[in-house]
This record gives structure tokens, sequence and C-alpha cells, in this order.
């Protein structure tokens, strides 16, 4: 073979490689892109669900979650999932998350490390718009951000290192499957969301002395069937980025098993449809249909990867049945979940991740033992745990100082009223806030 040849091919590998590396960066992308849906989803179904006085406020805390996210997440968010596989003691494998490190900044010999970074990051912001829901209409806004950032730059990410990396222990150790991130997402962000609003309290108006449950409807129910159906479209992108793209070979998941889009594409849409039938057989509400459309996807999420379609339907189906009831029975207890965050997320992700471990045991894996029931049950408690502790600790103290709740004053009058200096609709009349004096 001639040298011009030899050089032709030289040229075409190069060419080849360099348009695998091309388009793994486009997937991503268009992943994470795909994914800030999510947060347009949970900004329009937080404010319909909100009453007119409260519309603007929850919508300005969701934004401020987000920004409040990306930054936190940068500084020391990537780092703890580079650093904390192994235990609680950090390894040397961080140095490549720190914020000074040459793969966080523009890098022409890494084309990888942005991408990946901005996927997670939306994971963070996702987690934090999960507990959004549940506090609305009567958090003060300070504490909310603070929150947001323990839960979506330090709790859900010390999880995903622990059950979502290749190296975690969860995975090495117990054999933990979680492909579609239903325990280290759903369930650390719906108990970090119980342990918040047990603190918290209940909206005023919600329960009656006696324990009589007082319905408080949102202004806007197509508005917020319109946001979760956007949530719907988010997911998958959401769901994409939960697959590694591997130039030239088969994909696969987060824990370096075959894998494709097209097992994630049958049981995404078939649980999705499960949770609606559920839902609707159970309560005949539209707000829960949609809400159980992403309790089934979240329940068939843990083993998108290895289900039978038919499978992932019955699955999503069970969730669809669950959540009603989780939300009945926090009610009975006196808590005030708004839009039932921990149902939804908390518990349709637990019965996620215990029904991989009963339909998906024995699944080989090349970095640790097959998964099982126990080490499905295992992973389940400490997300439980990486979710709720947290948020009972923190809130505890934000209450202890006076930082959680807002005044029984500015919660009649409503949110927009006091922080907003804008109306949310023309018809609800003028903010009457510290710069507008009240007509005479």
């Amino acid at each position: 073979m001639d040298a011009e040849v030899q050089t032709k091919l030289a040229e075409l590998q190069t060419m080849i490689e360099m348009s695998g590396t091309i388009n793994m960066e486009i997937y991503y992308w268009w992943c994470t892109a795909l994914m800030v849906i999510i947060h347009a989803g949970f900004l329009a179904y937080e404010m319909g669900a909100s009453r007119v006085k409260n519309a603007l406020a929850s919508g300005v805390k969701n934004i401020l979650a987000f920004a409040f996210i990306i930054p936190t997440f940068f500084f020391f968010g990537w780092w703890i999932y580079l650093a904390f596989p192994y235990g609680l003691i950090p390894s040397a494998d961080g140095d490549g998350g720190l914020p000074w490190a040459t793969a966080m900044g523009p890098n022409l010999a890494d084309n990888a490390s942005g991408v990946f970074w901005a996927a997670f990051t939306l994971f963070a912001a996702t987690t934090a718009s999960i507990y959004s829901g549940a506090v609305i209409e009567r958090i003060r806004l300070s504490g909310f951000c603070i929150l947001a950032i323990v839960l979506g730059s330090f709790a859900w990410i010390l999880g995903a290192a622990w059950g979502w990396h290749p190296d975690g222990w969860l995975h090495t150790e117990f054999g933990y499957h979680d492909v579609g991130a239903a325990g280290v997402v759903h369930m650390v962000a719906g108990f970090f969301a119980l342990g918040v609003v047990i603190n918290l309290g209940p909206r005023l108006g919600r329960f009656t002395a006696d324990g009589k449950v007082l319905e408080i409807a949102g202004h806007s129910v197509p508005m917020t069937l319109i946001g979760l159906m956007l949530i719907i479209v988010g997911f998958f992108g959401f769901l994409g980025g939960c697959i590694i793209y591997v130039t030239g070979d088969q994909w696969v998941n987060i824990y370096n098993q075959p894998a494709t889009l097209s097992a994630f594409a049958f049981n995404t849409l078939m649980g999705f449809a499960g949770g609606i039938i559920g839902c609707f057989l159970m309560t005949r509400d539209p707000f829960w249909m949609m809400s159980g459309a992403l309790a089934g996807i979240i329940s068939a999420a843990s083993g998108l990867d290895v289900y039978h379609p038919a499978l992932a339907f019955l699955i999503g189906f069970v969730g669809g049945l669950i959540i009603p009831k989780v939300q009945d029975l926090l009610l009975k207890l006196r808590i005030d979940d708004a839009v039932g965050a921990f149902a939804v997320h908390g518990v349709a992700g637990l019965w996620s991740v215990i029904a991989c471990g009963i339909f998906a045991s024995g699944y080989p894996s090349p970095g640790g033992p097959e998964s099982s029931l126990l080490g499905q049950l295992v992973g389940a408690a400490v997300m439980a745990g990486l979710g709720f502790i947290p948020g009972y600790v923190v809130s505890l103290i934000l209450k202890m100082v006076g930082l959680l709740r807002i005044p029984s004053g500015p919660e009649i009058a409503g949110l927009d009223v006091v922080e907003i200096p804008i109306r949310p609709y023309p018809e609800s009349g003028p903010p009457q806030t510290a710069h507008t004096a009240p007509a005479e």
C-alpha cells in the first residue's frame, strides 16, 4: 500500500472519529435543550395549581431555583458526583470536576465534559422543581432557594454518585439498577419534599380544627394540565440523557450495560399510558390523570432498558393506581403537599426501584453483582434517607431561625401582593405592595 493511500485512510479514520465525537456532542446538547422544557412545564404546572394571588410568586421561585442550581452545581455539585462514588470519603477522581480543572471550561481536547455537566445540571434542576410544587403559597423565597440548593447541588448528586455511577458502591456491591433515575432523582426529591412540608405546615384554610380537609383549588386547571404535558415532553430528553452514546458501537446505560433508545421508547410510552389509565380508574380527575402519566413513566424508569413493553405498561398502571391513595393518606395525616410531589415522585420512584428488583432480578452487570430485590431495597432505603433527612433537618433549622414560612398576614393577602411588583392578569387588580398606596 503506497504512502498516498495510507494518508487518505488515516484522514478518513480521523474524519469518522471526529464525526462520532460531534454527533455525541449534538445528542447531549439536544437532550439538555429538551430537559429545559421540563422547567417550562413545572412553571406552568405550579402557577396553574396556585391561586391567582400566588401565581407569579410560584413562577418566580421556579425561575430562581433554576438560576441558583446552575452555578452551585458548577462550583461543587459536579465534583461531588465524580469524587464520592465509593462512599463518604472523596477520591482523587473528583479533581476533574473542580471549577478550575481544565475539563471545566473551553477545551478543544475535550468535547464531552461540558455536555455531560449540562445534562447533569438539568437533572439537578429537575429535583428542585419537583420539591417546589409541594411548598407553593406559603414558603419564604429565601428558605426555598436554600433548600433548592441543598437538594439540587448536594443531596441528589450524592445519591447519583452512589447509585447512578458505574463505580457507585450501591451498584458495585449490591447490583443496584436504576437506569432512568427513578430512585436517584425522583425518590430523593419526593422524600426531600416530604421532610420540608412536615416542618412547613399546611396552607391556611387547608384543614379545619376537627381535621376535615378543605379544597384549595388552583386558578387554572388547563394551565396545570399543559404544564404536566410539557414535563412529559421534556422527559424524553431526560431519559435520553440516561443513556451513554458510544461512537461506532452499541450504546450502554449508566452502568455500562448494553442498552438502546428503542427499549427506552417502547417502555416510556407504555408506562405513560399505564399511569394515565390507572389514575383514571381511581379518580376520573384530569389533574391526577396527567400526574399519573408522569408517575407511570417514573414507575417504569428503573428498568427501562430491560422490561418487555407489556410489563412496563403494567408497572406504570400500578403506579397510577397507587399515587392518589398516597395523597389521601397524607391529607389524613394533615400533611399538605400541594401538588402531590411526594406521591408522584417519591412513592412512584420507590415502586419503580422495588419493581426492578422483582421483575429484573438476576440481570448481569460487568461492574458488580447481579441485580436483586435485596440490592434494590438497600438502594431504596438509601435514596429515601438522602432525600428525607436533609429536607427535614435543613427545613427545621430554617424554621427555627424564621426563614421557612411567611407570616399569616402576607399568606392571606397573597405572595404576589407582597413580593411581586406586577399582576398576573389584568382582571386580578393592581398589586397592593409596599410601593402602592391603597385607593382612598
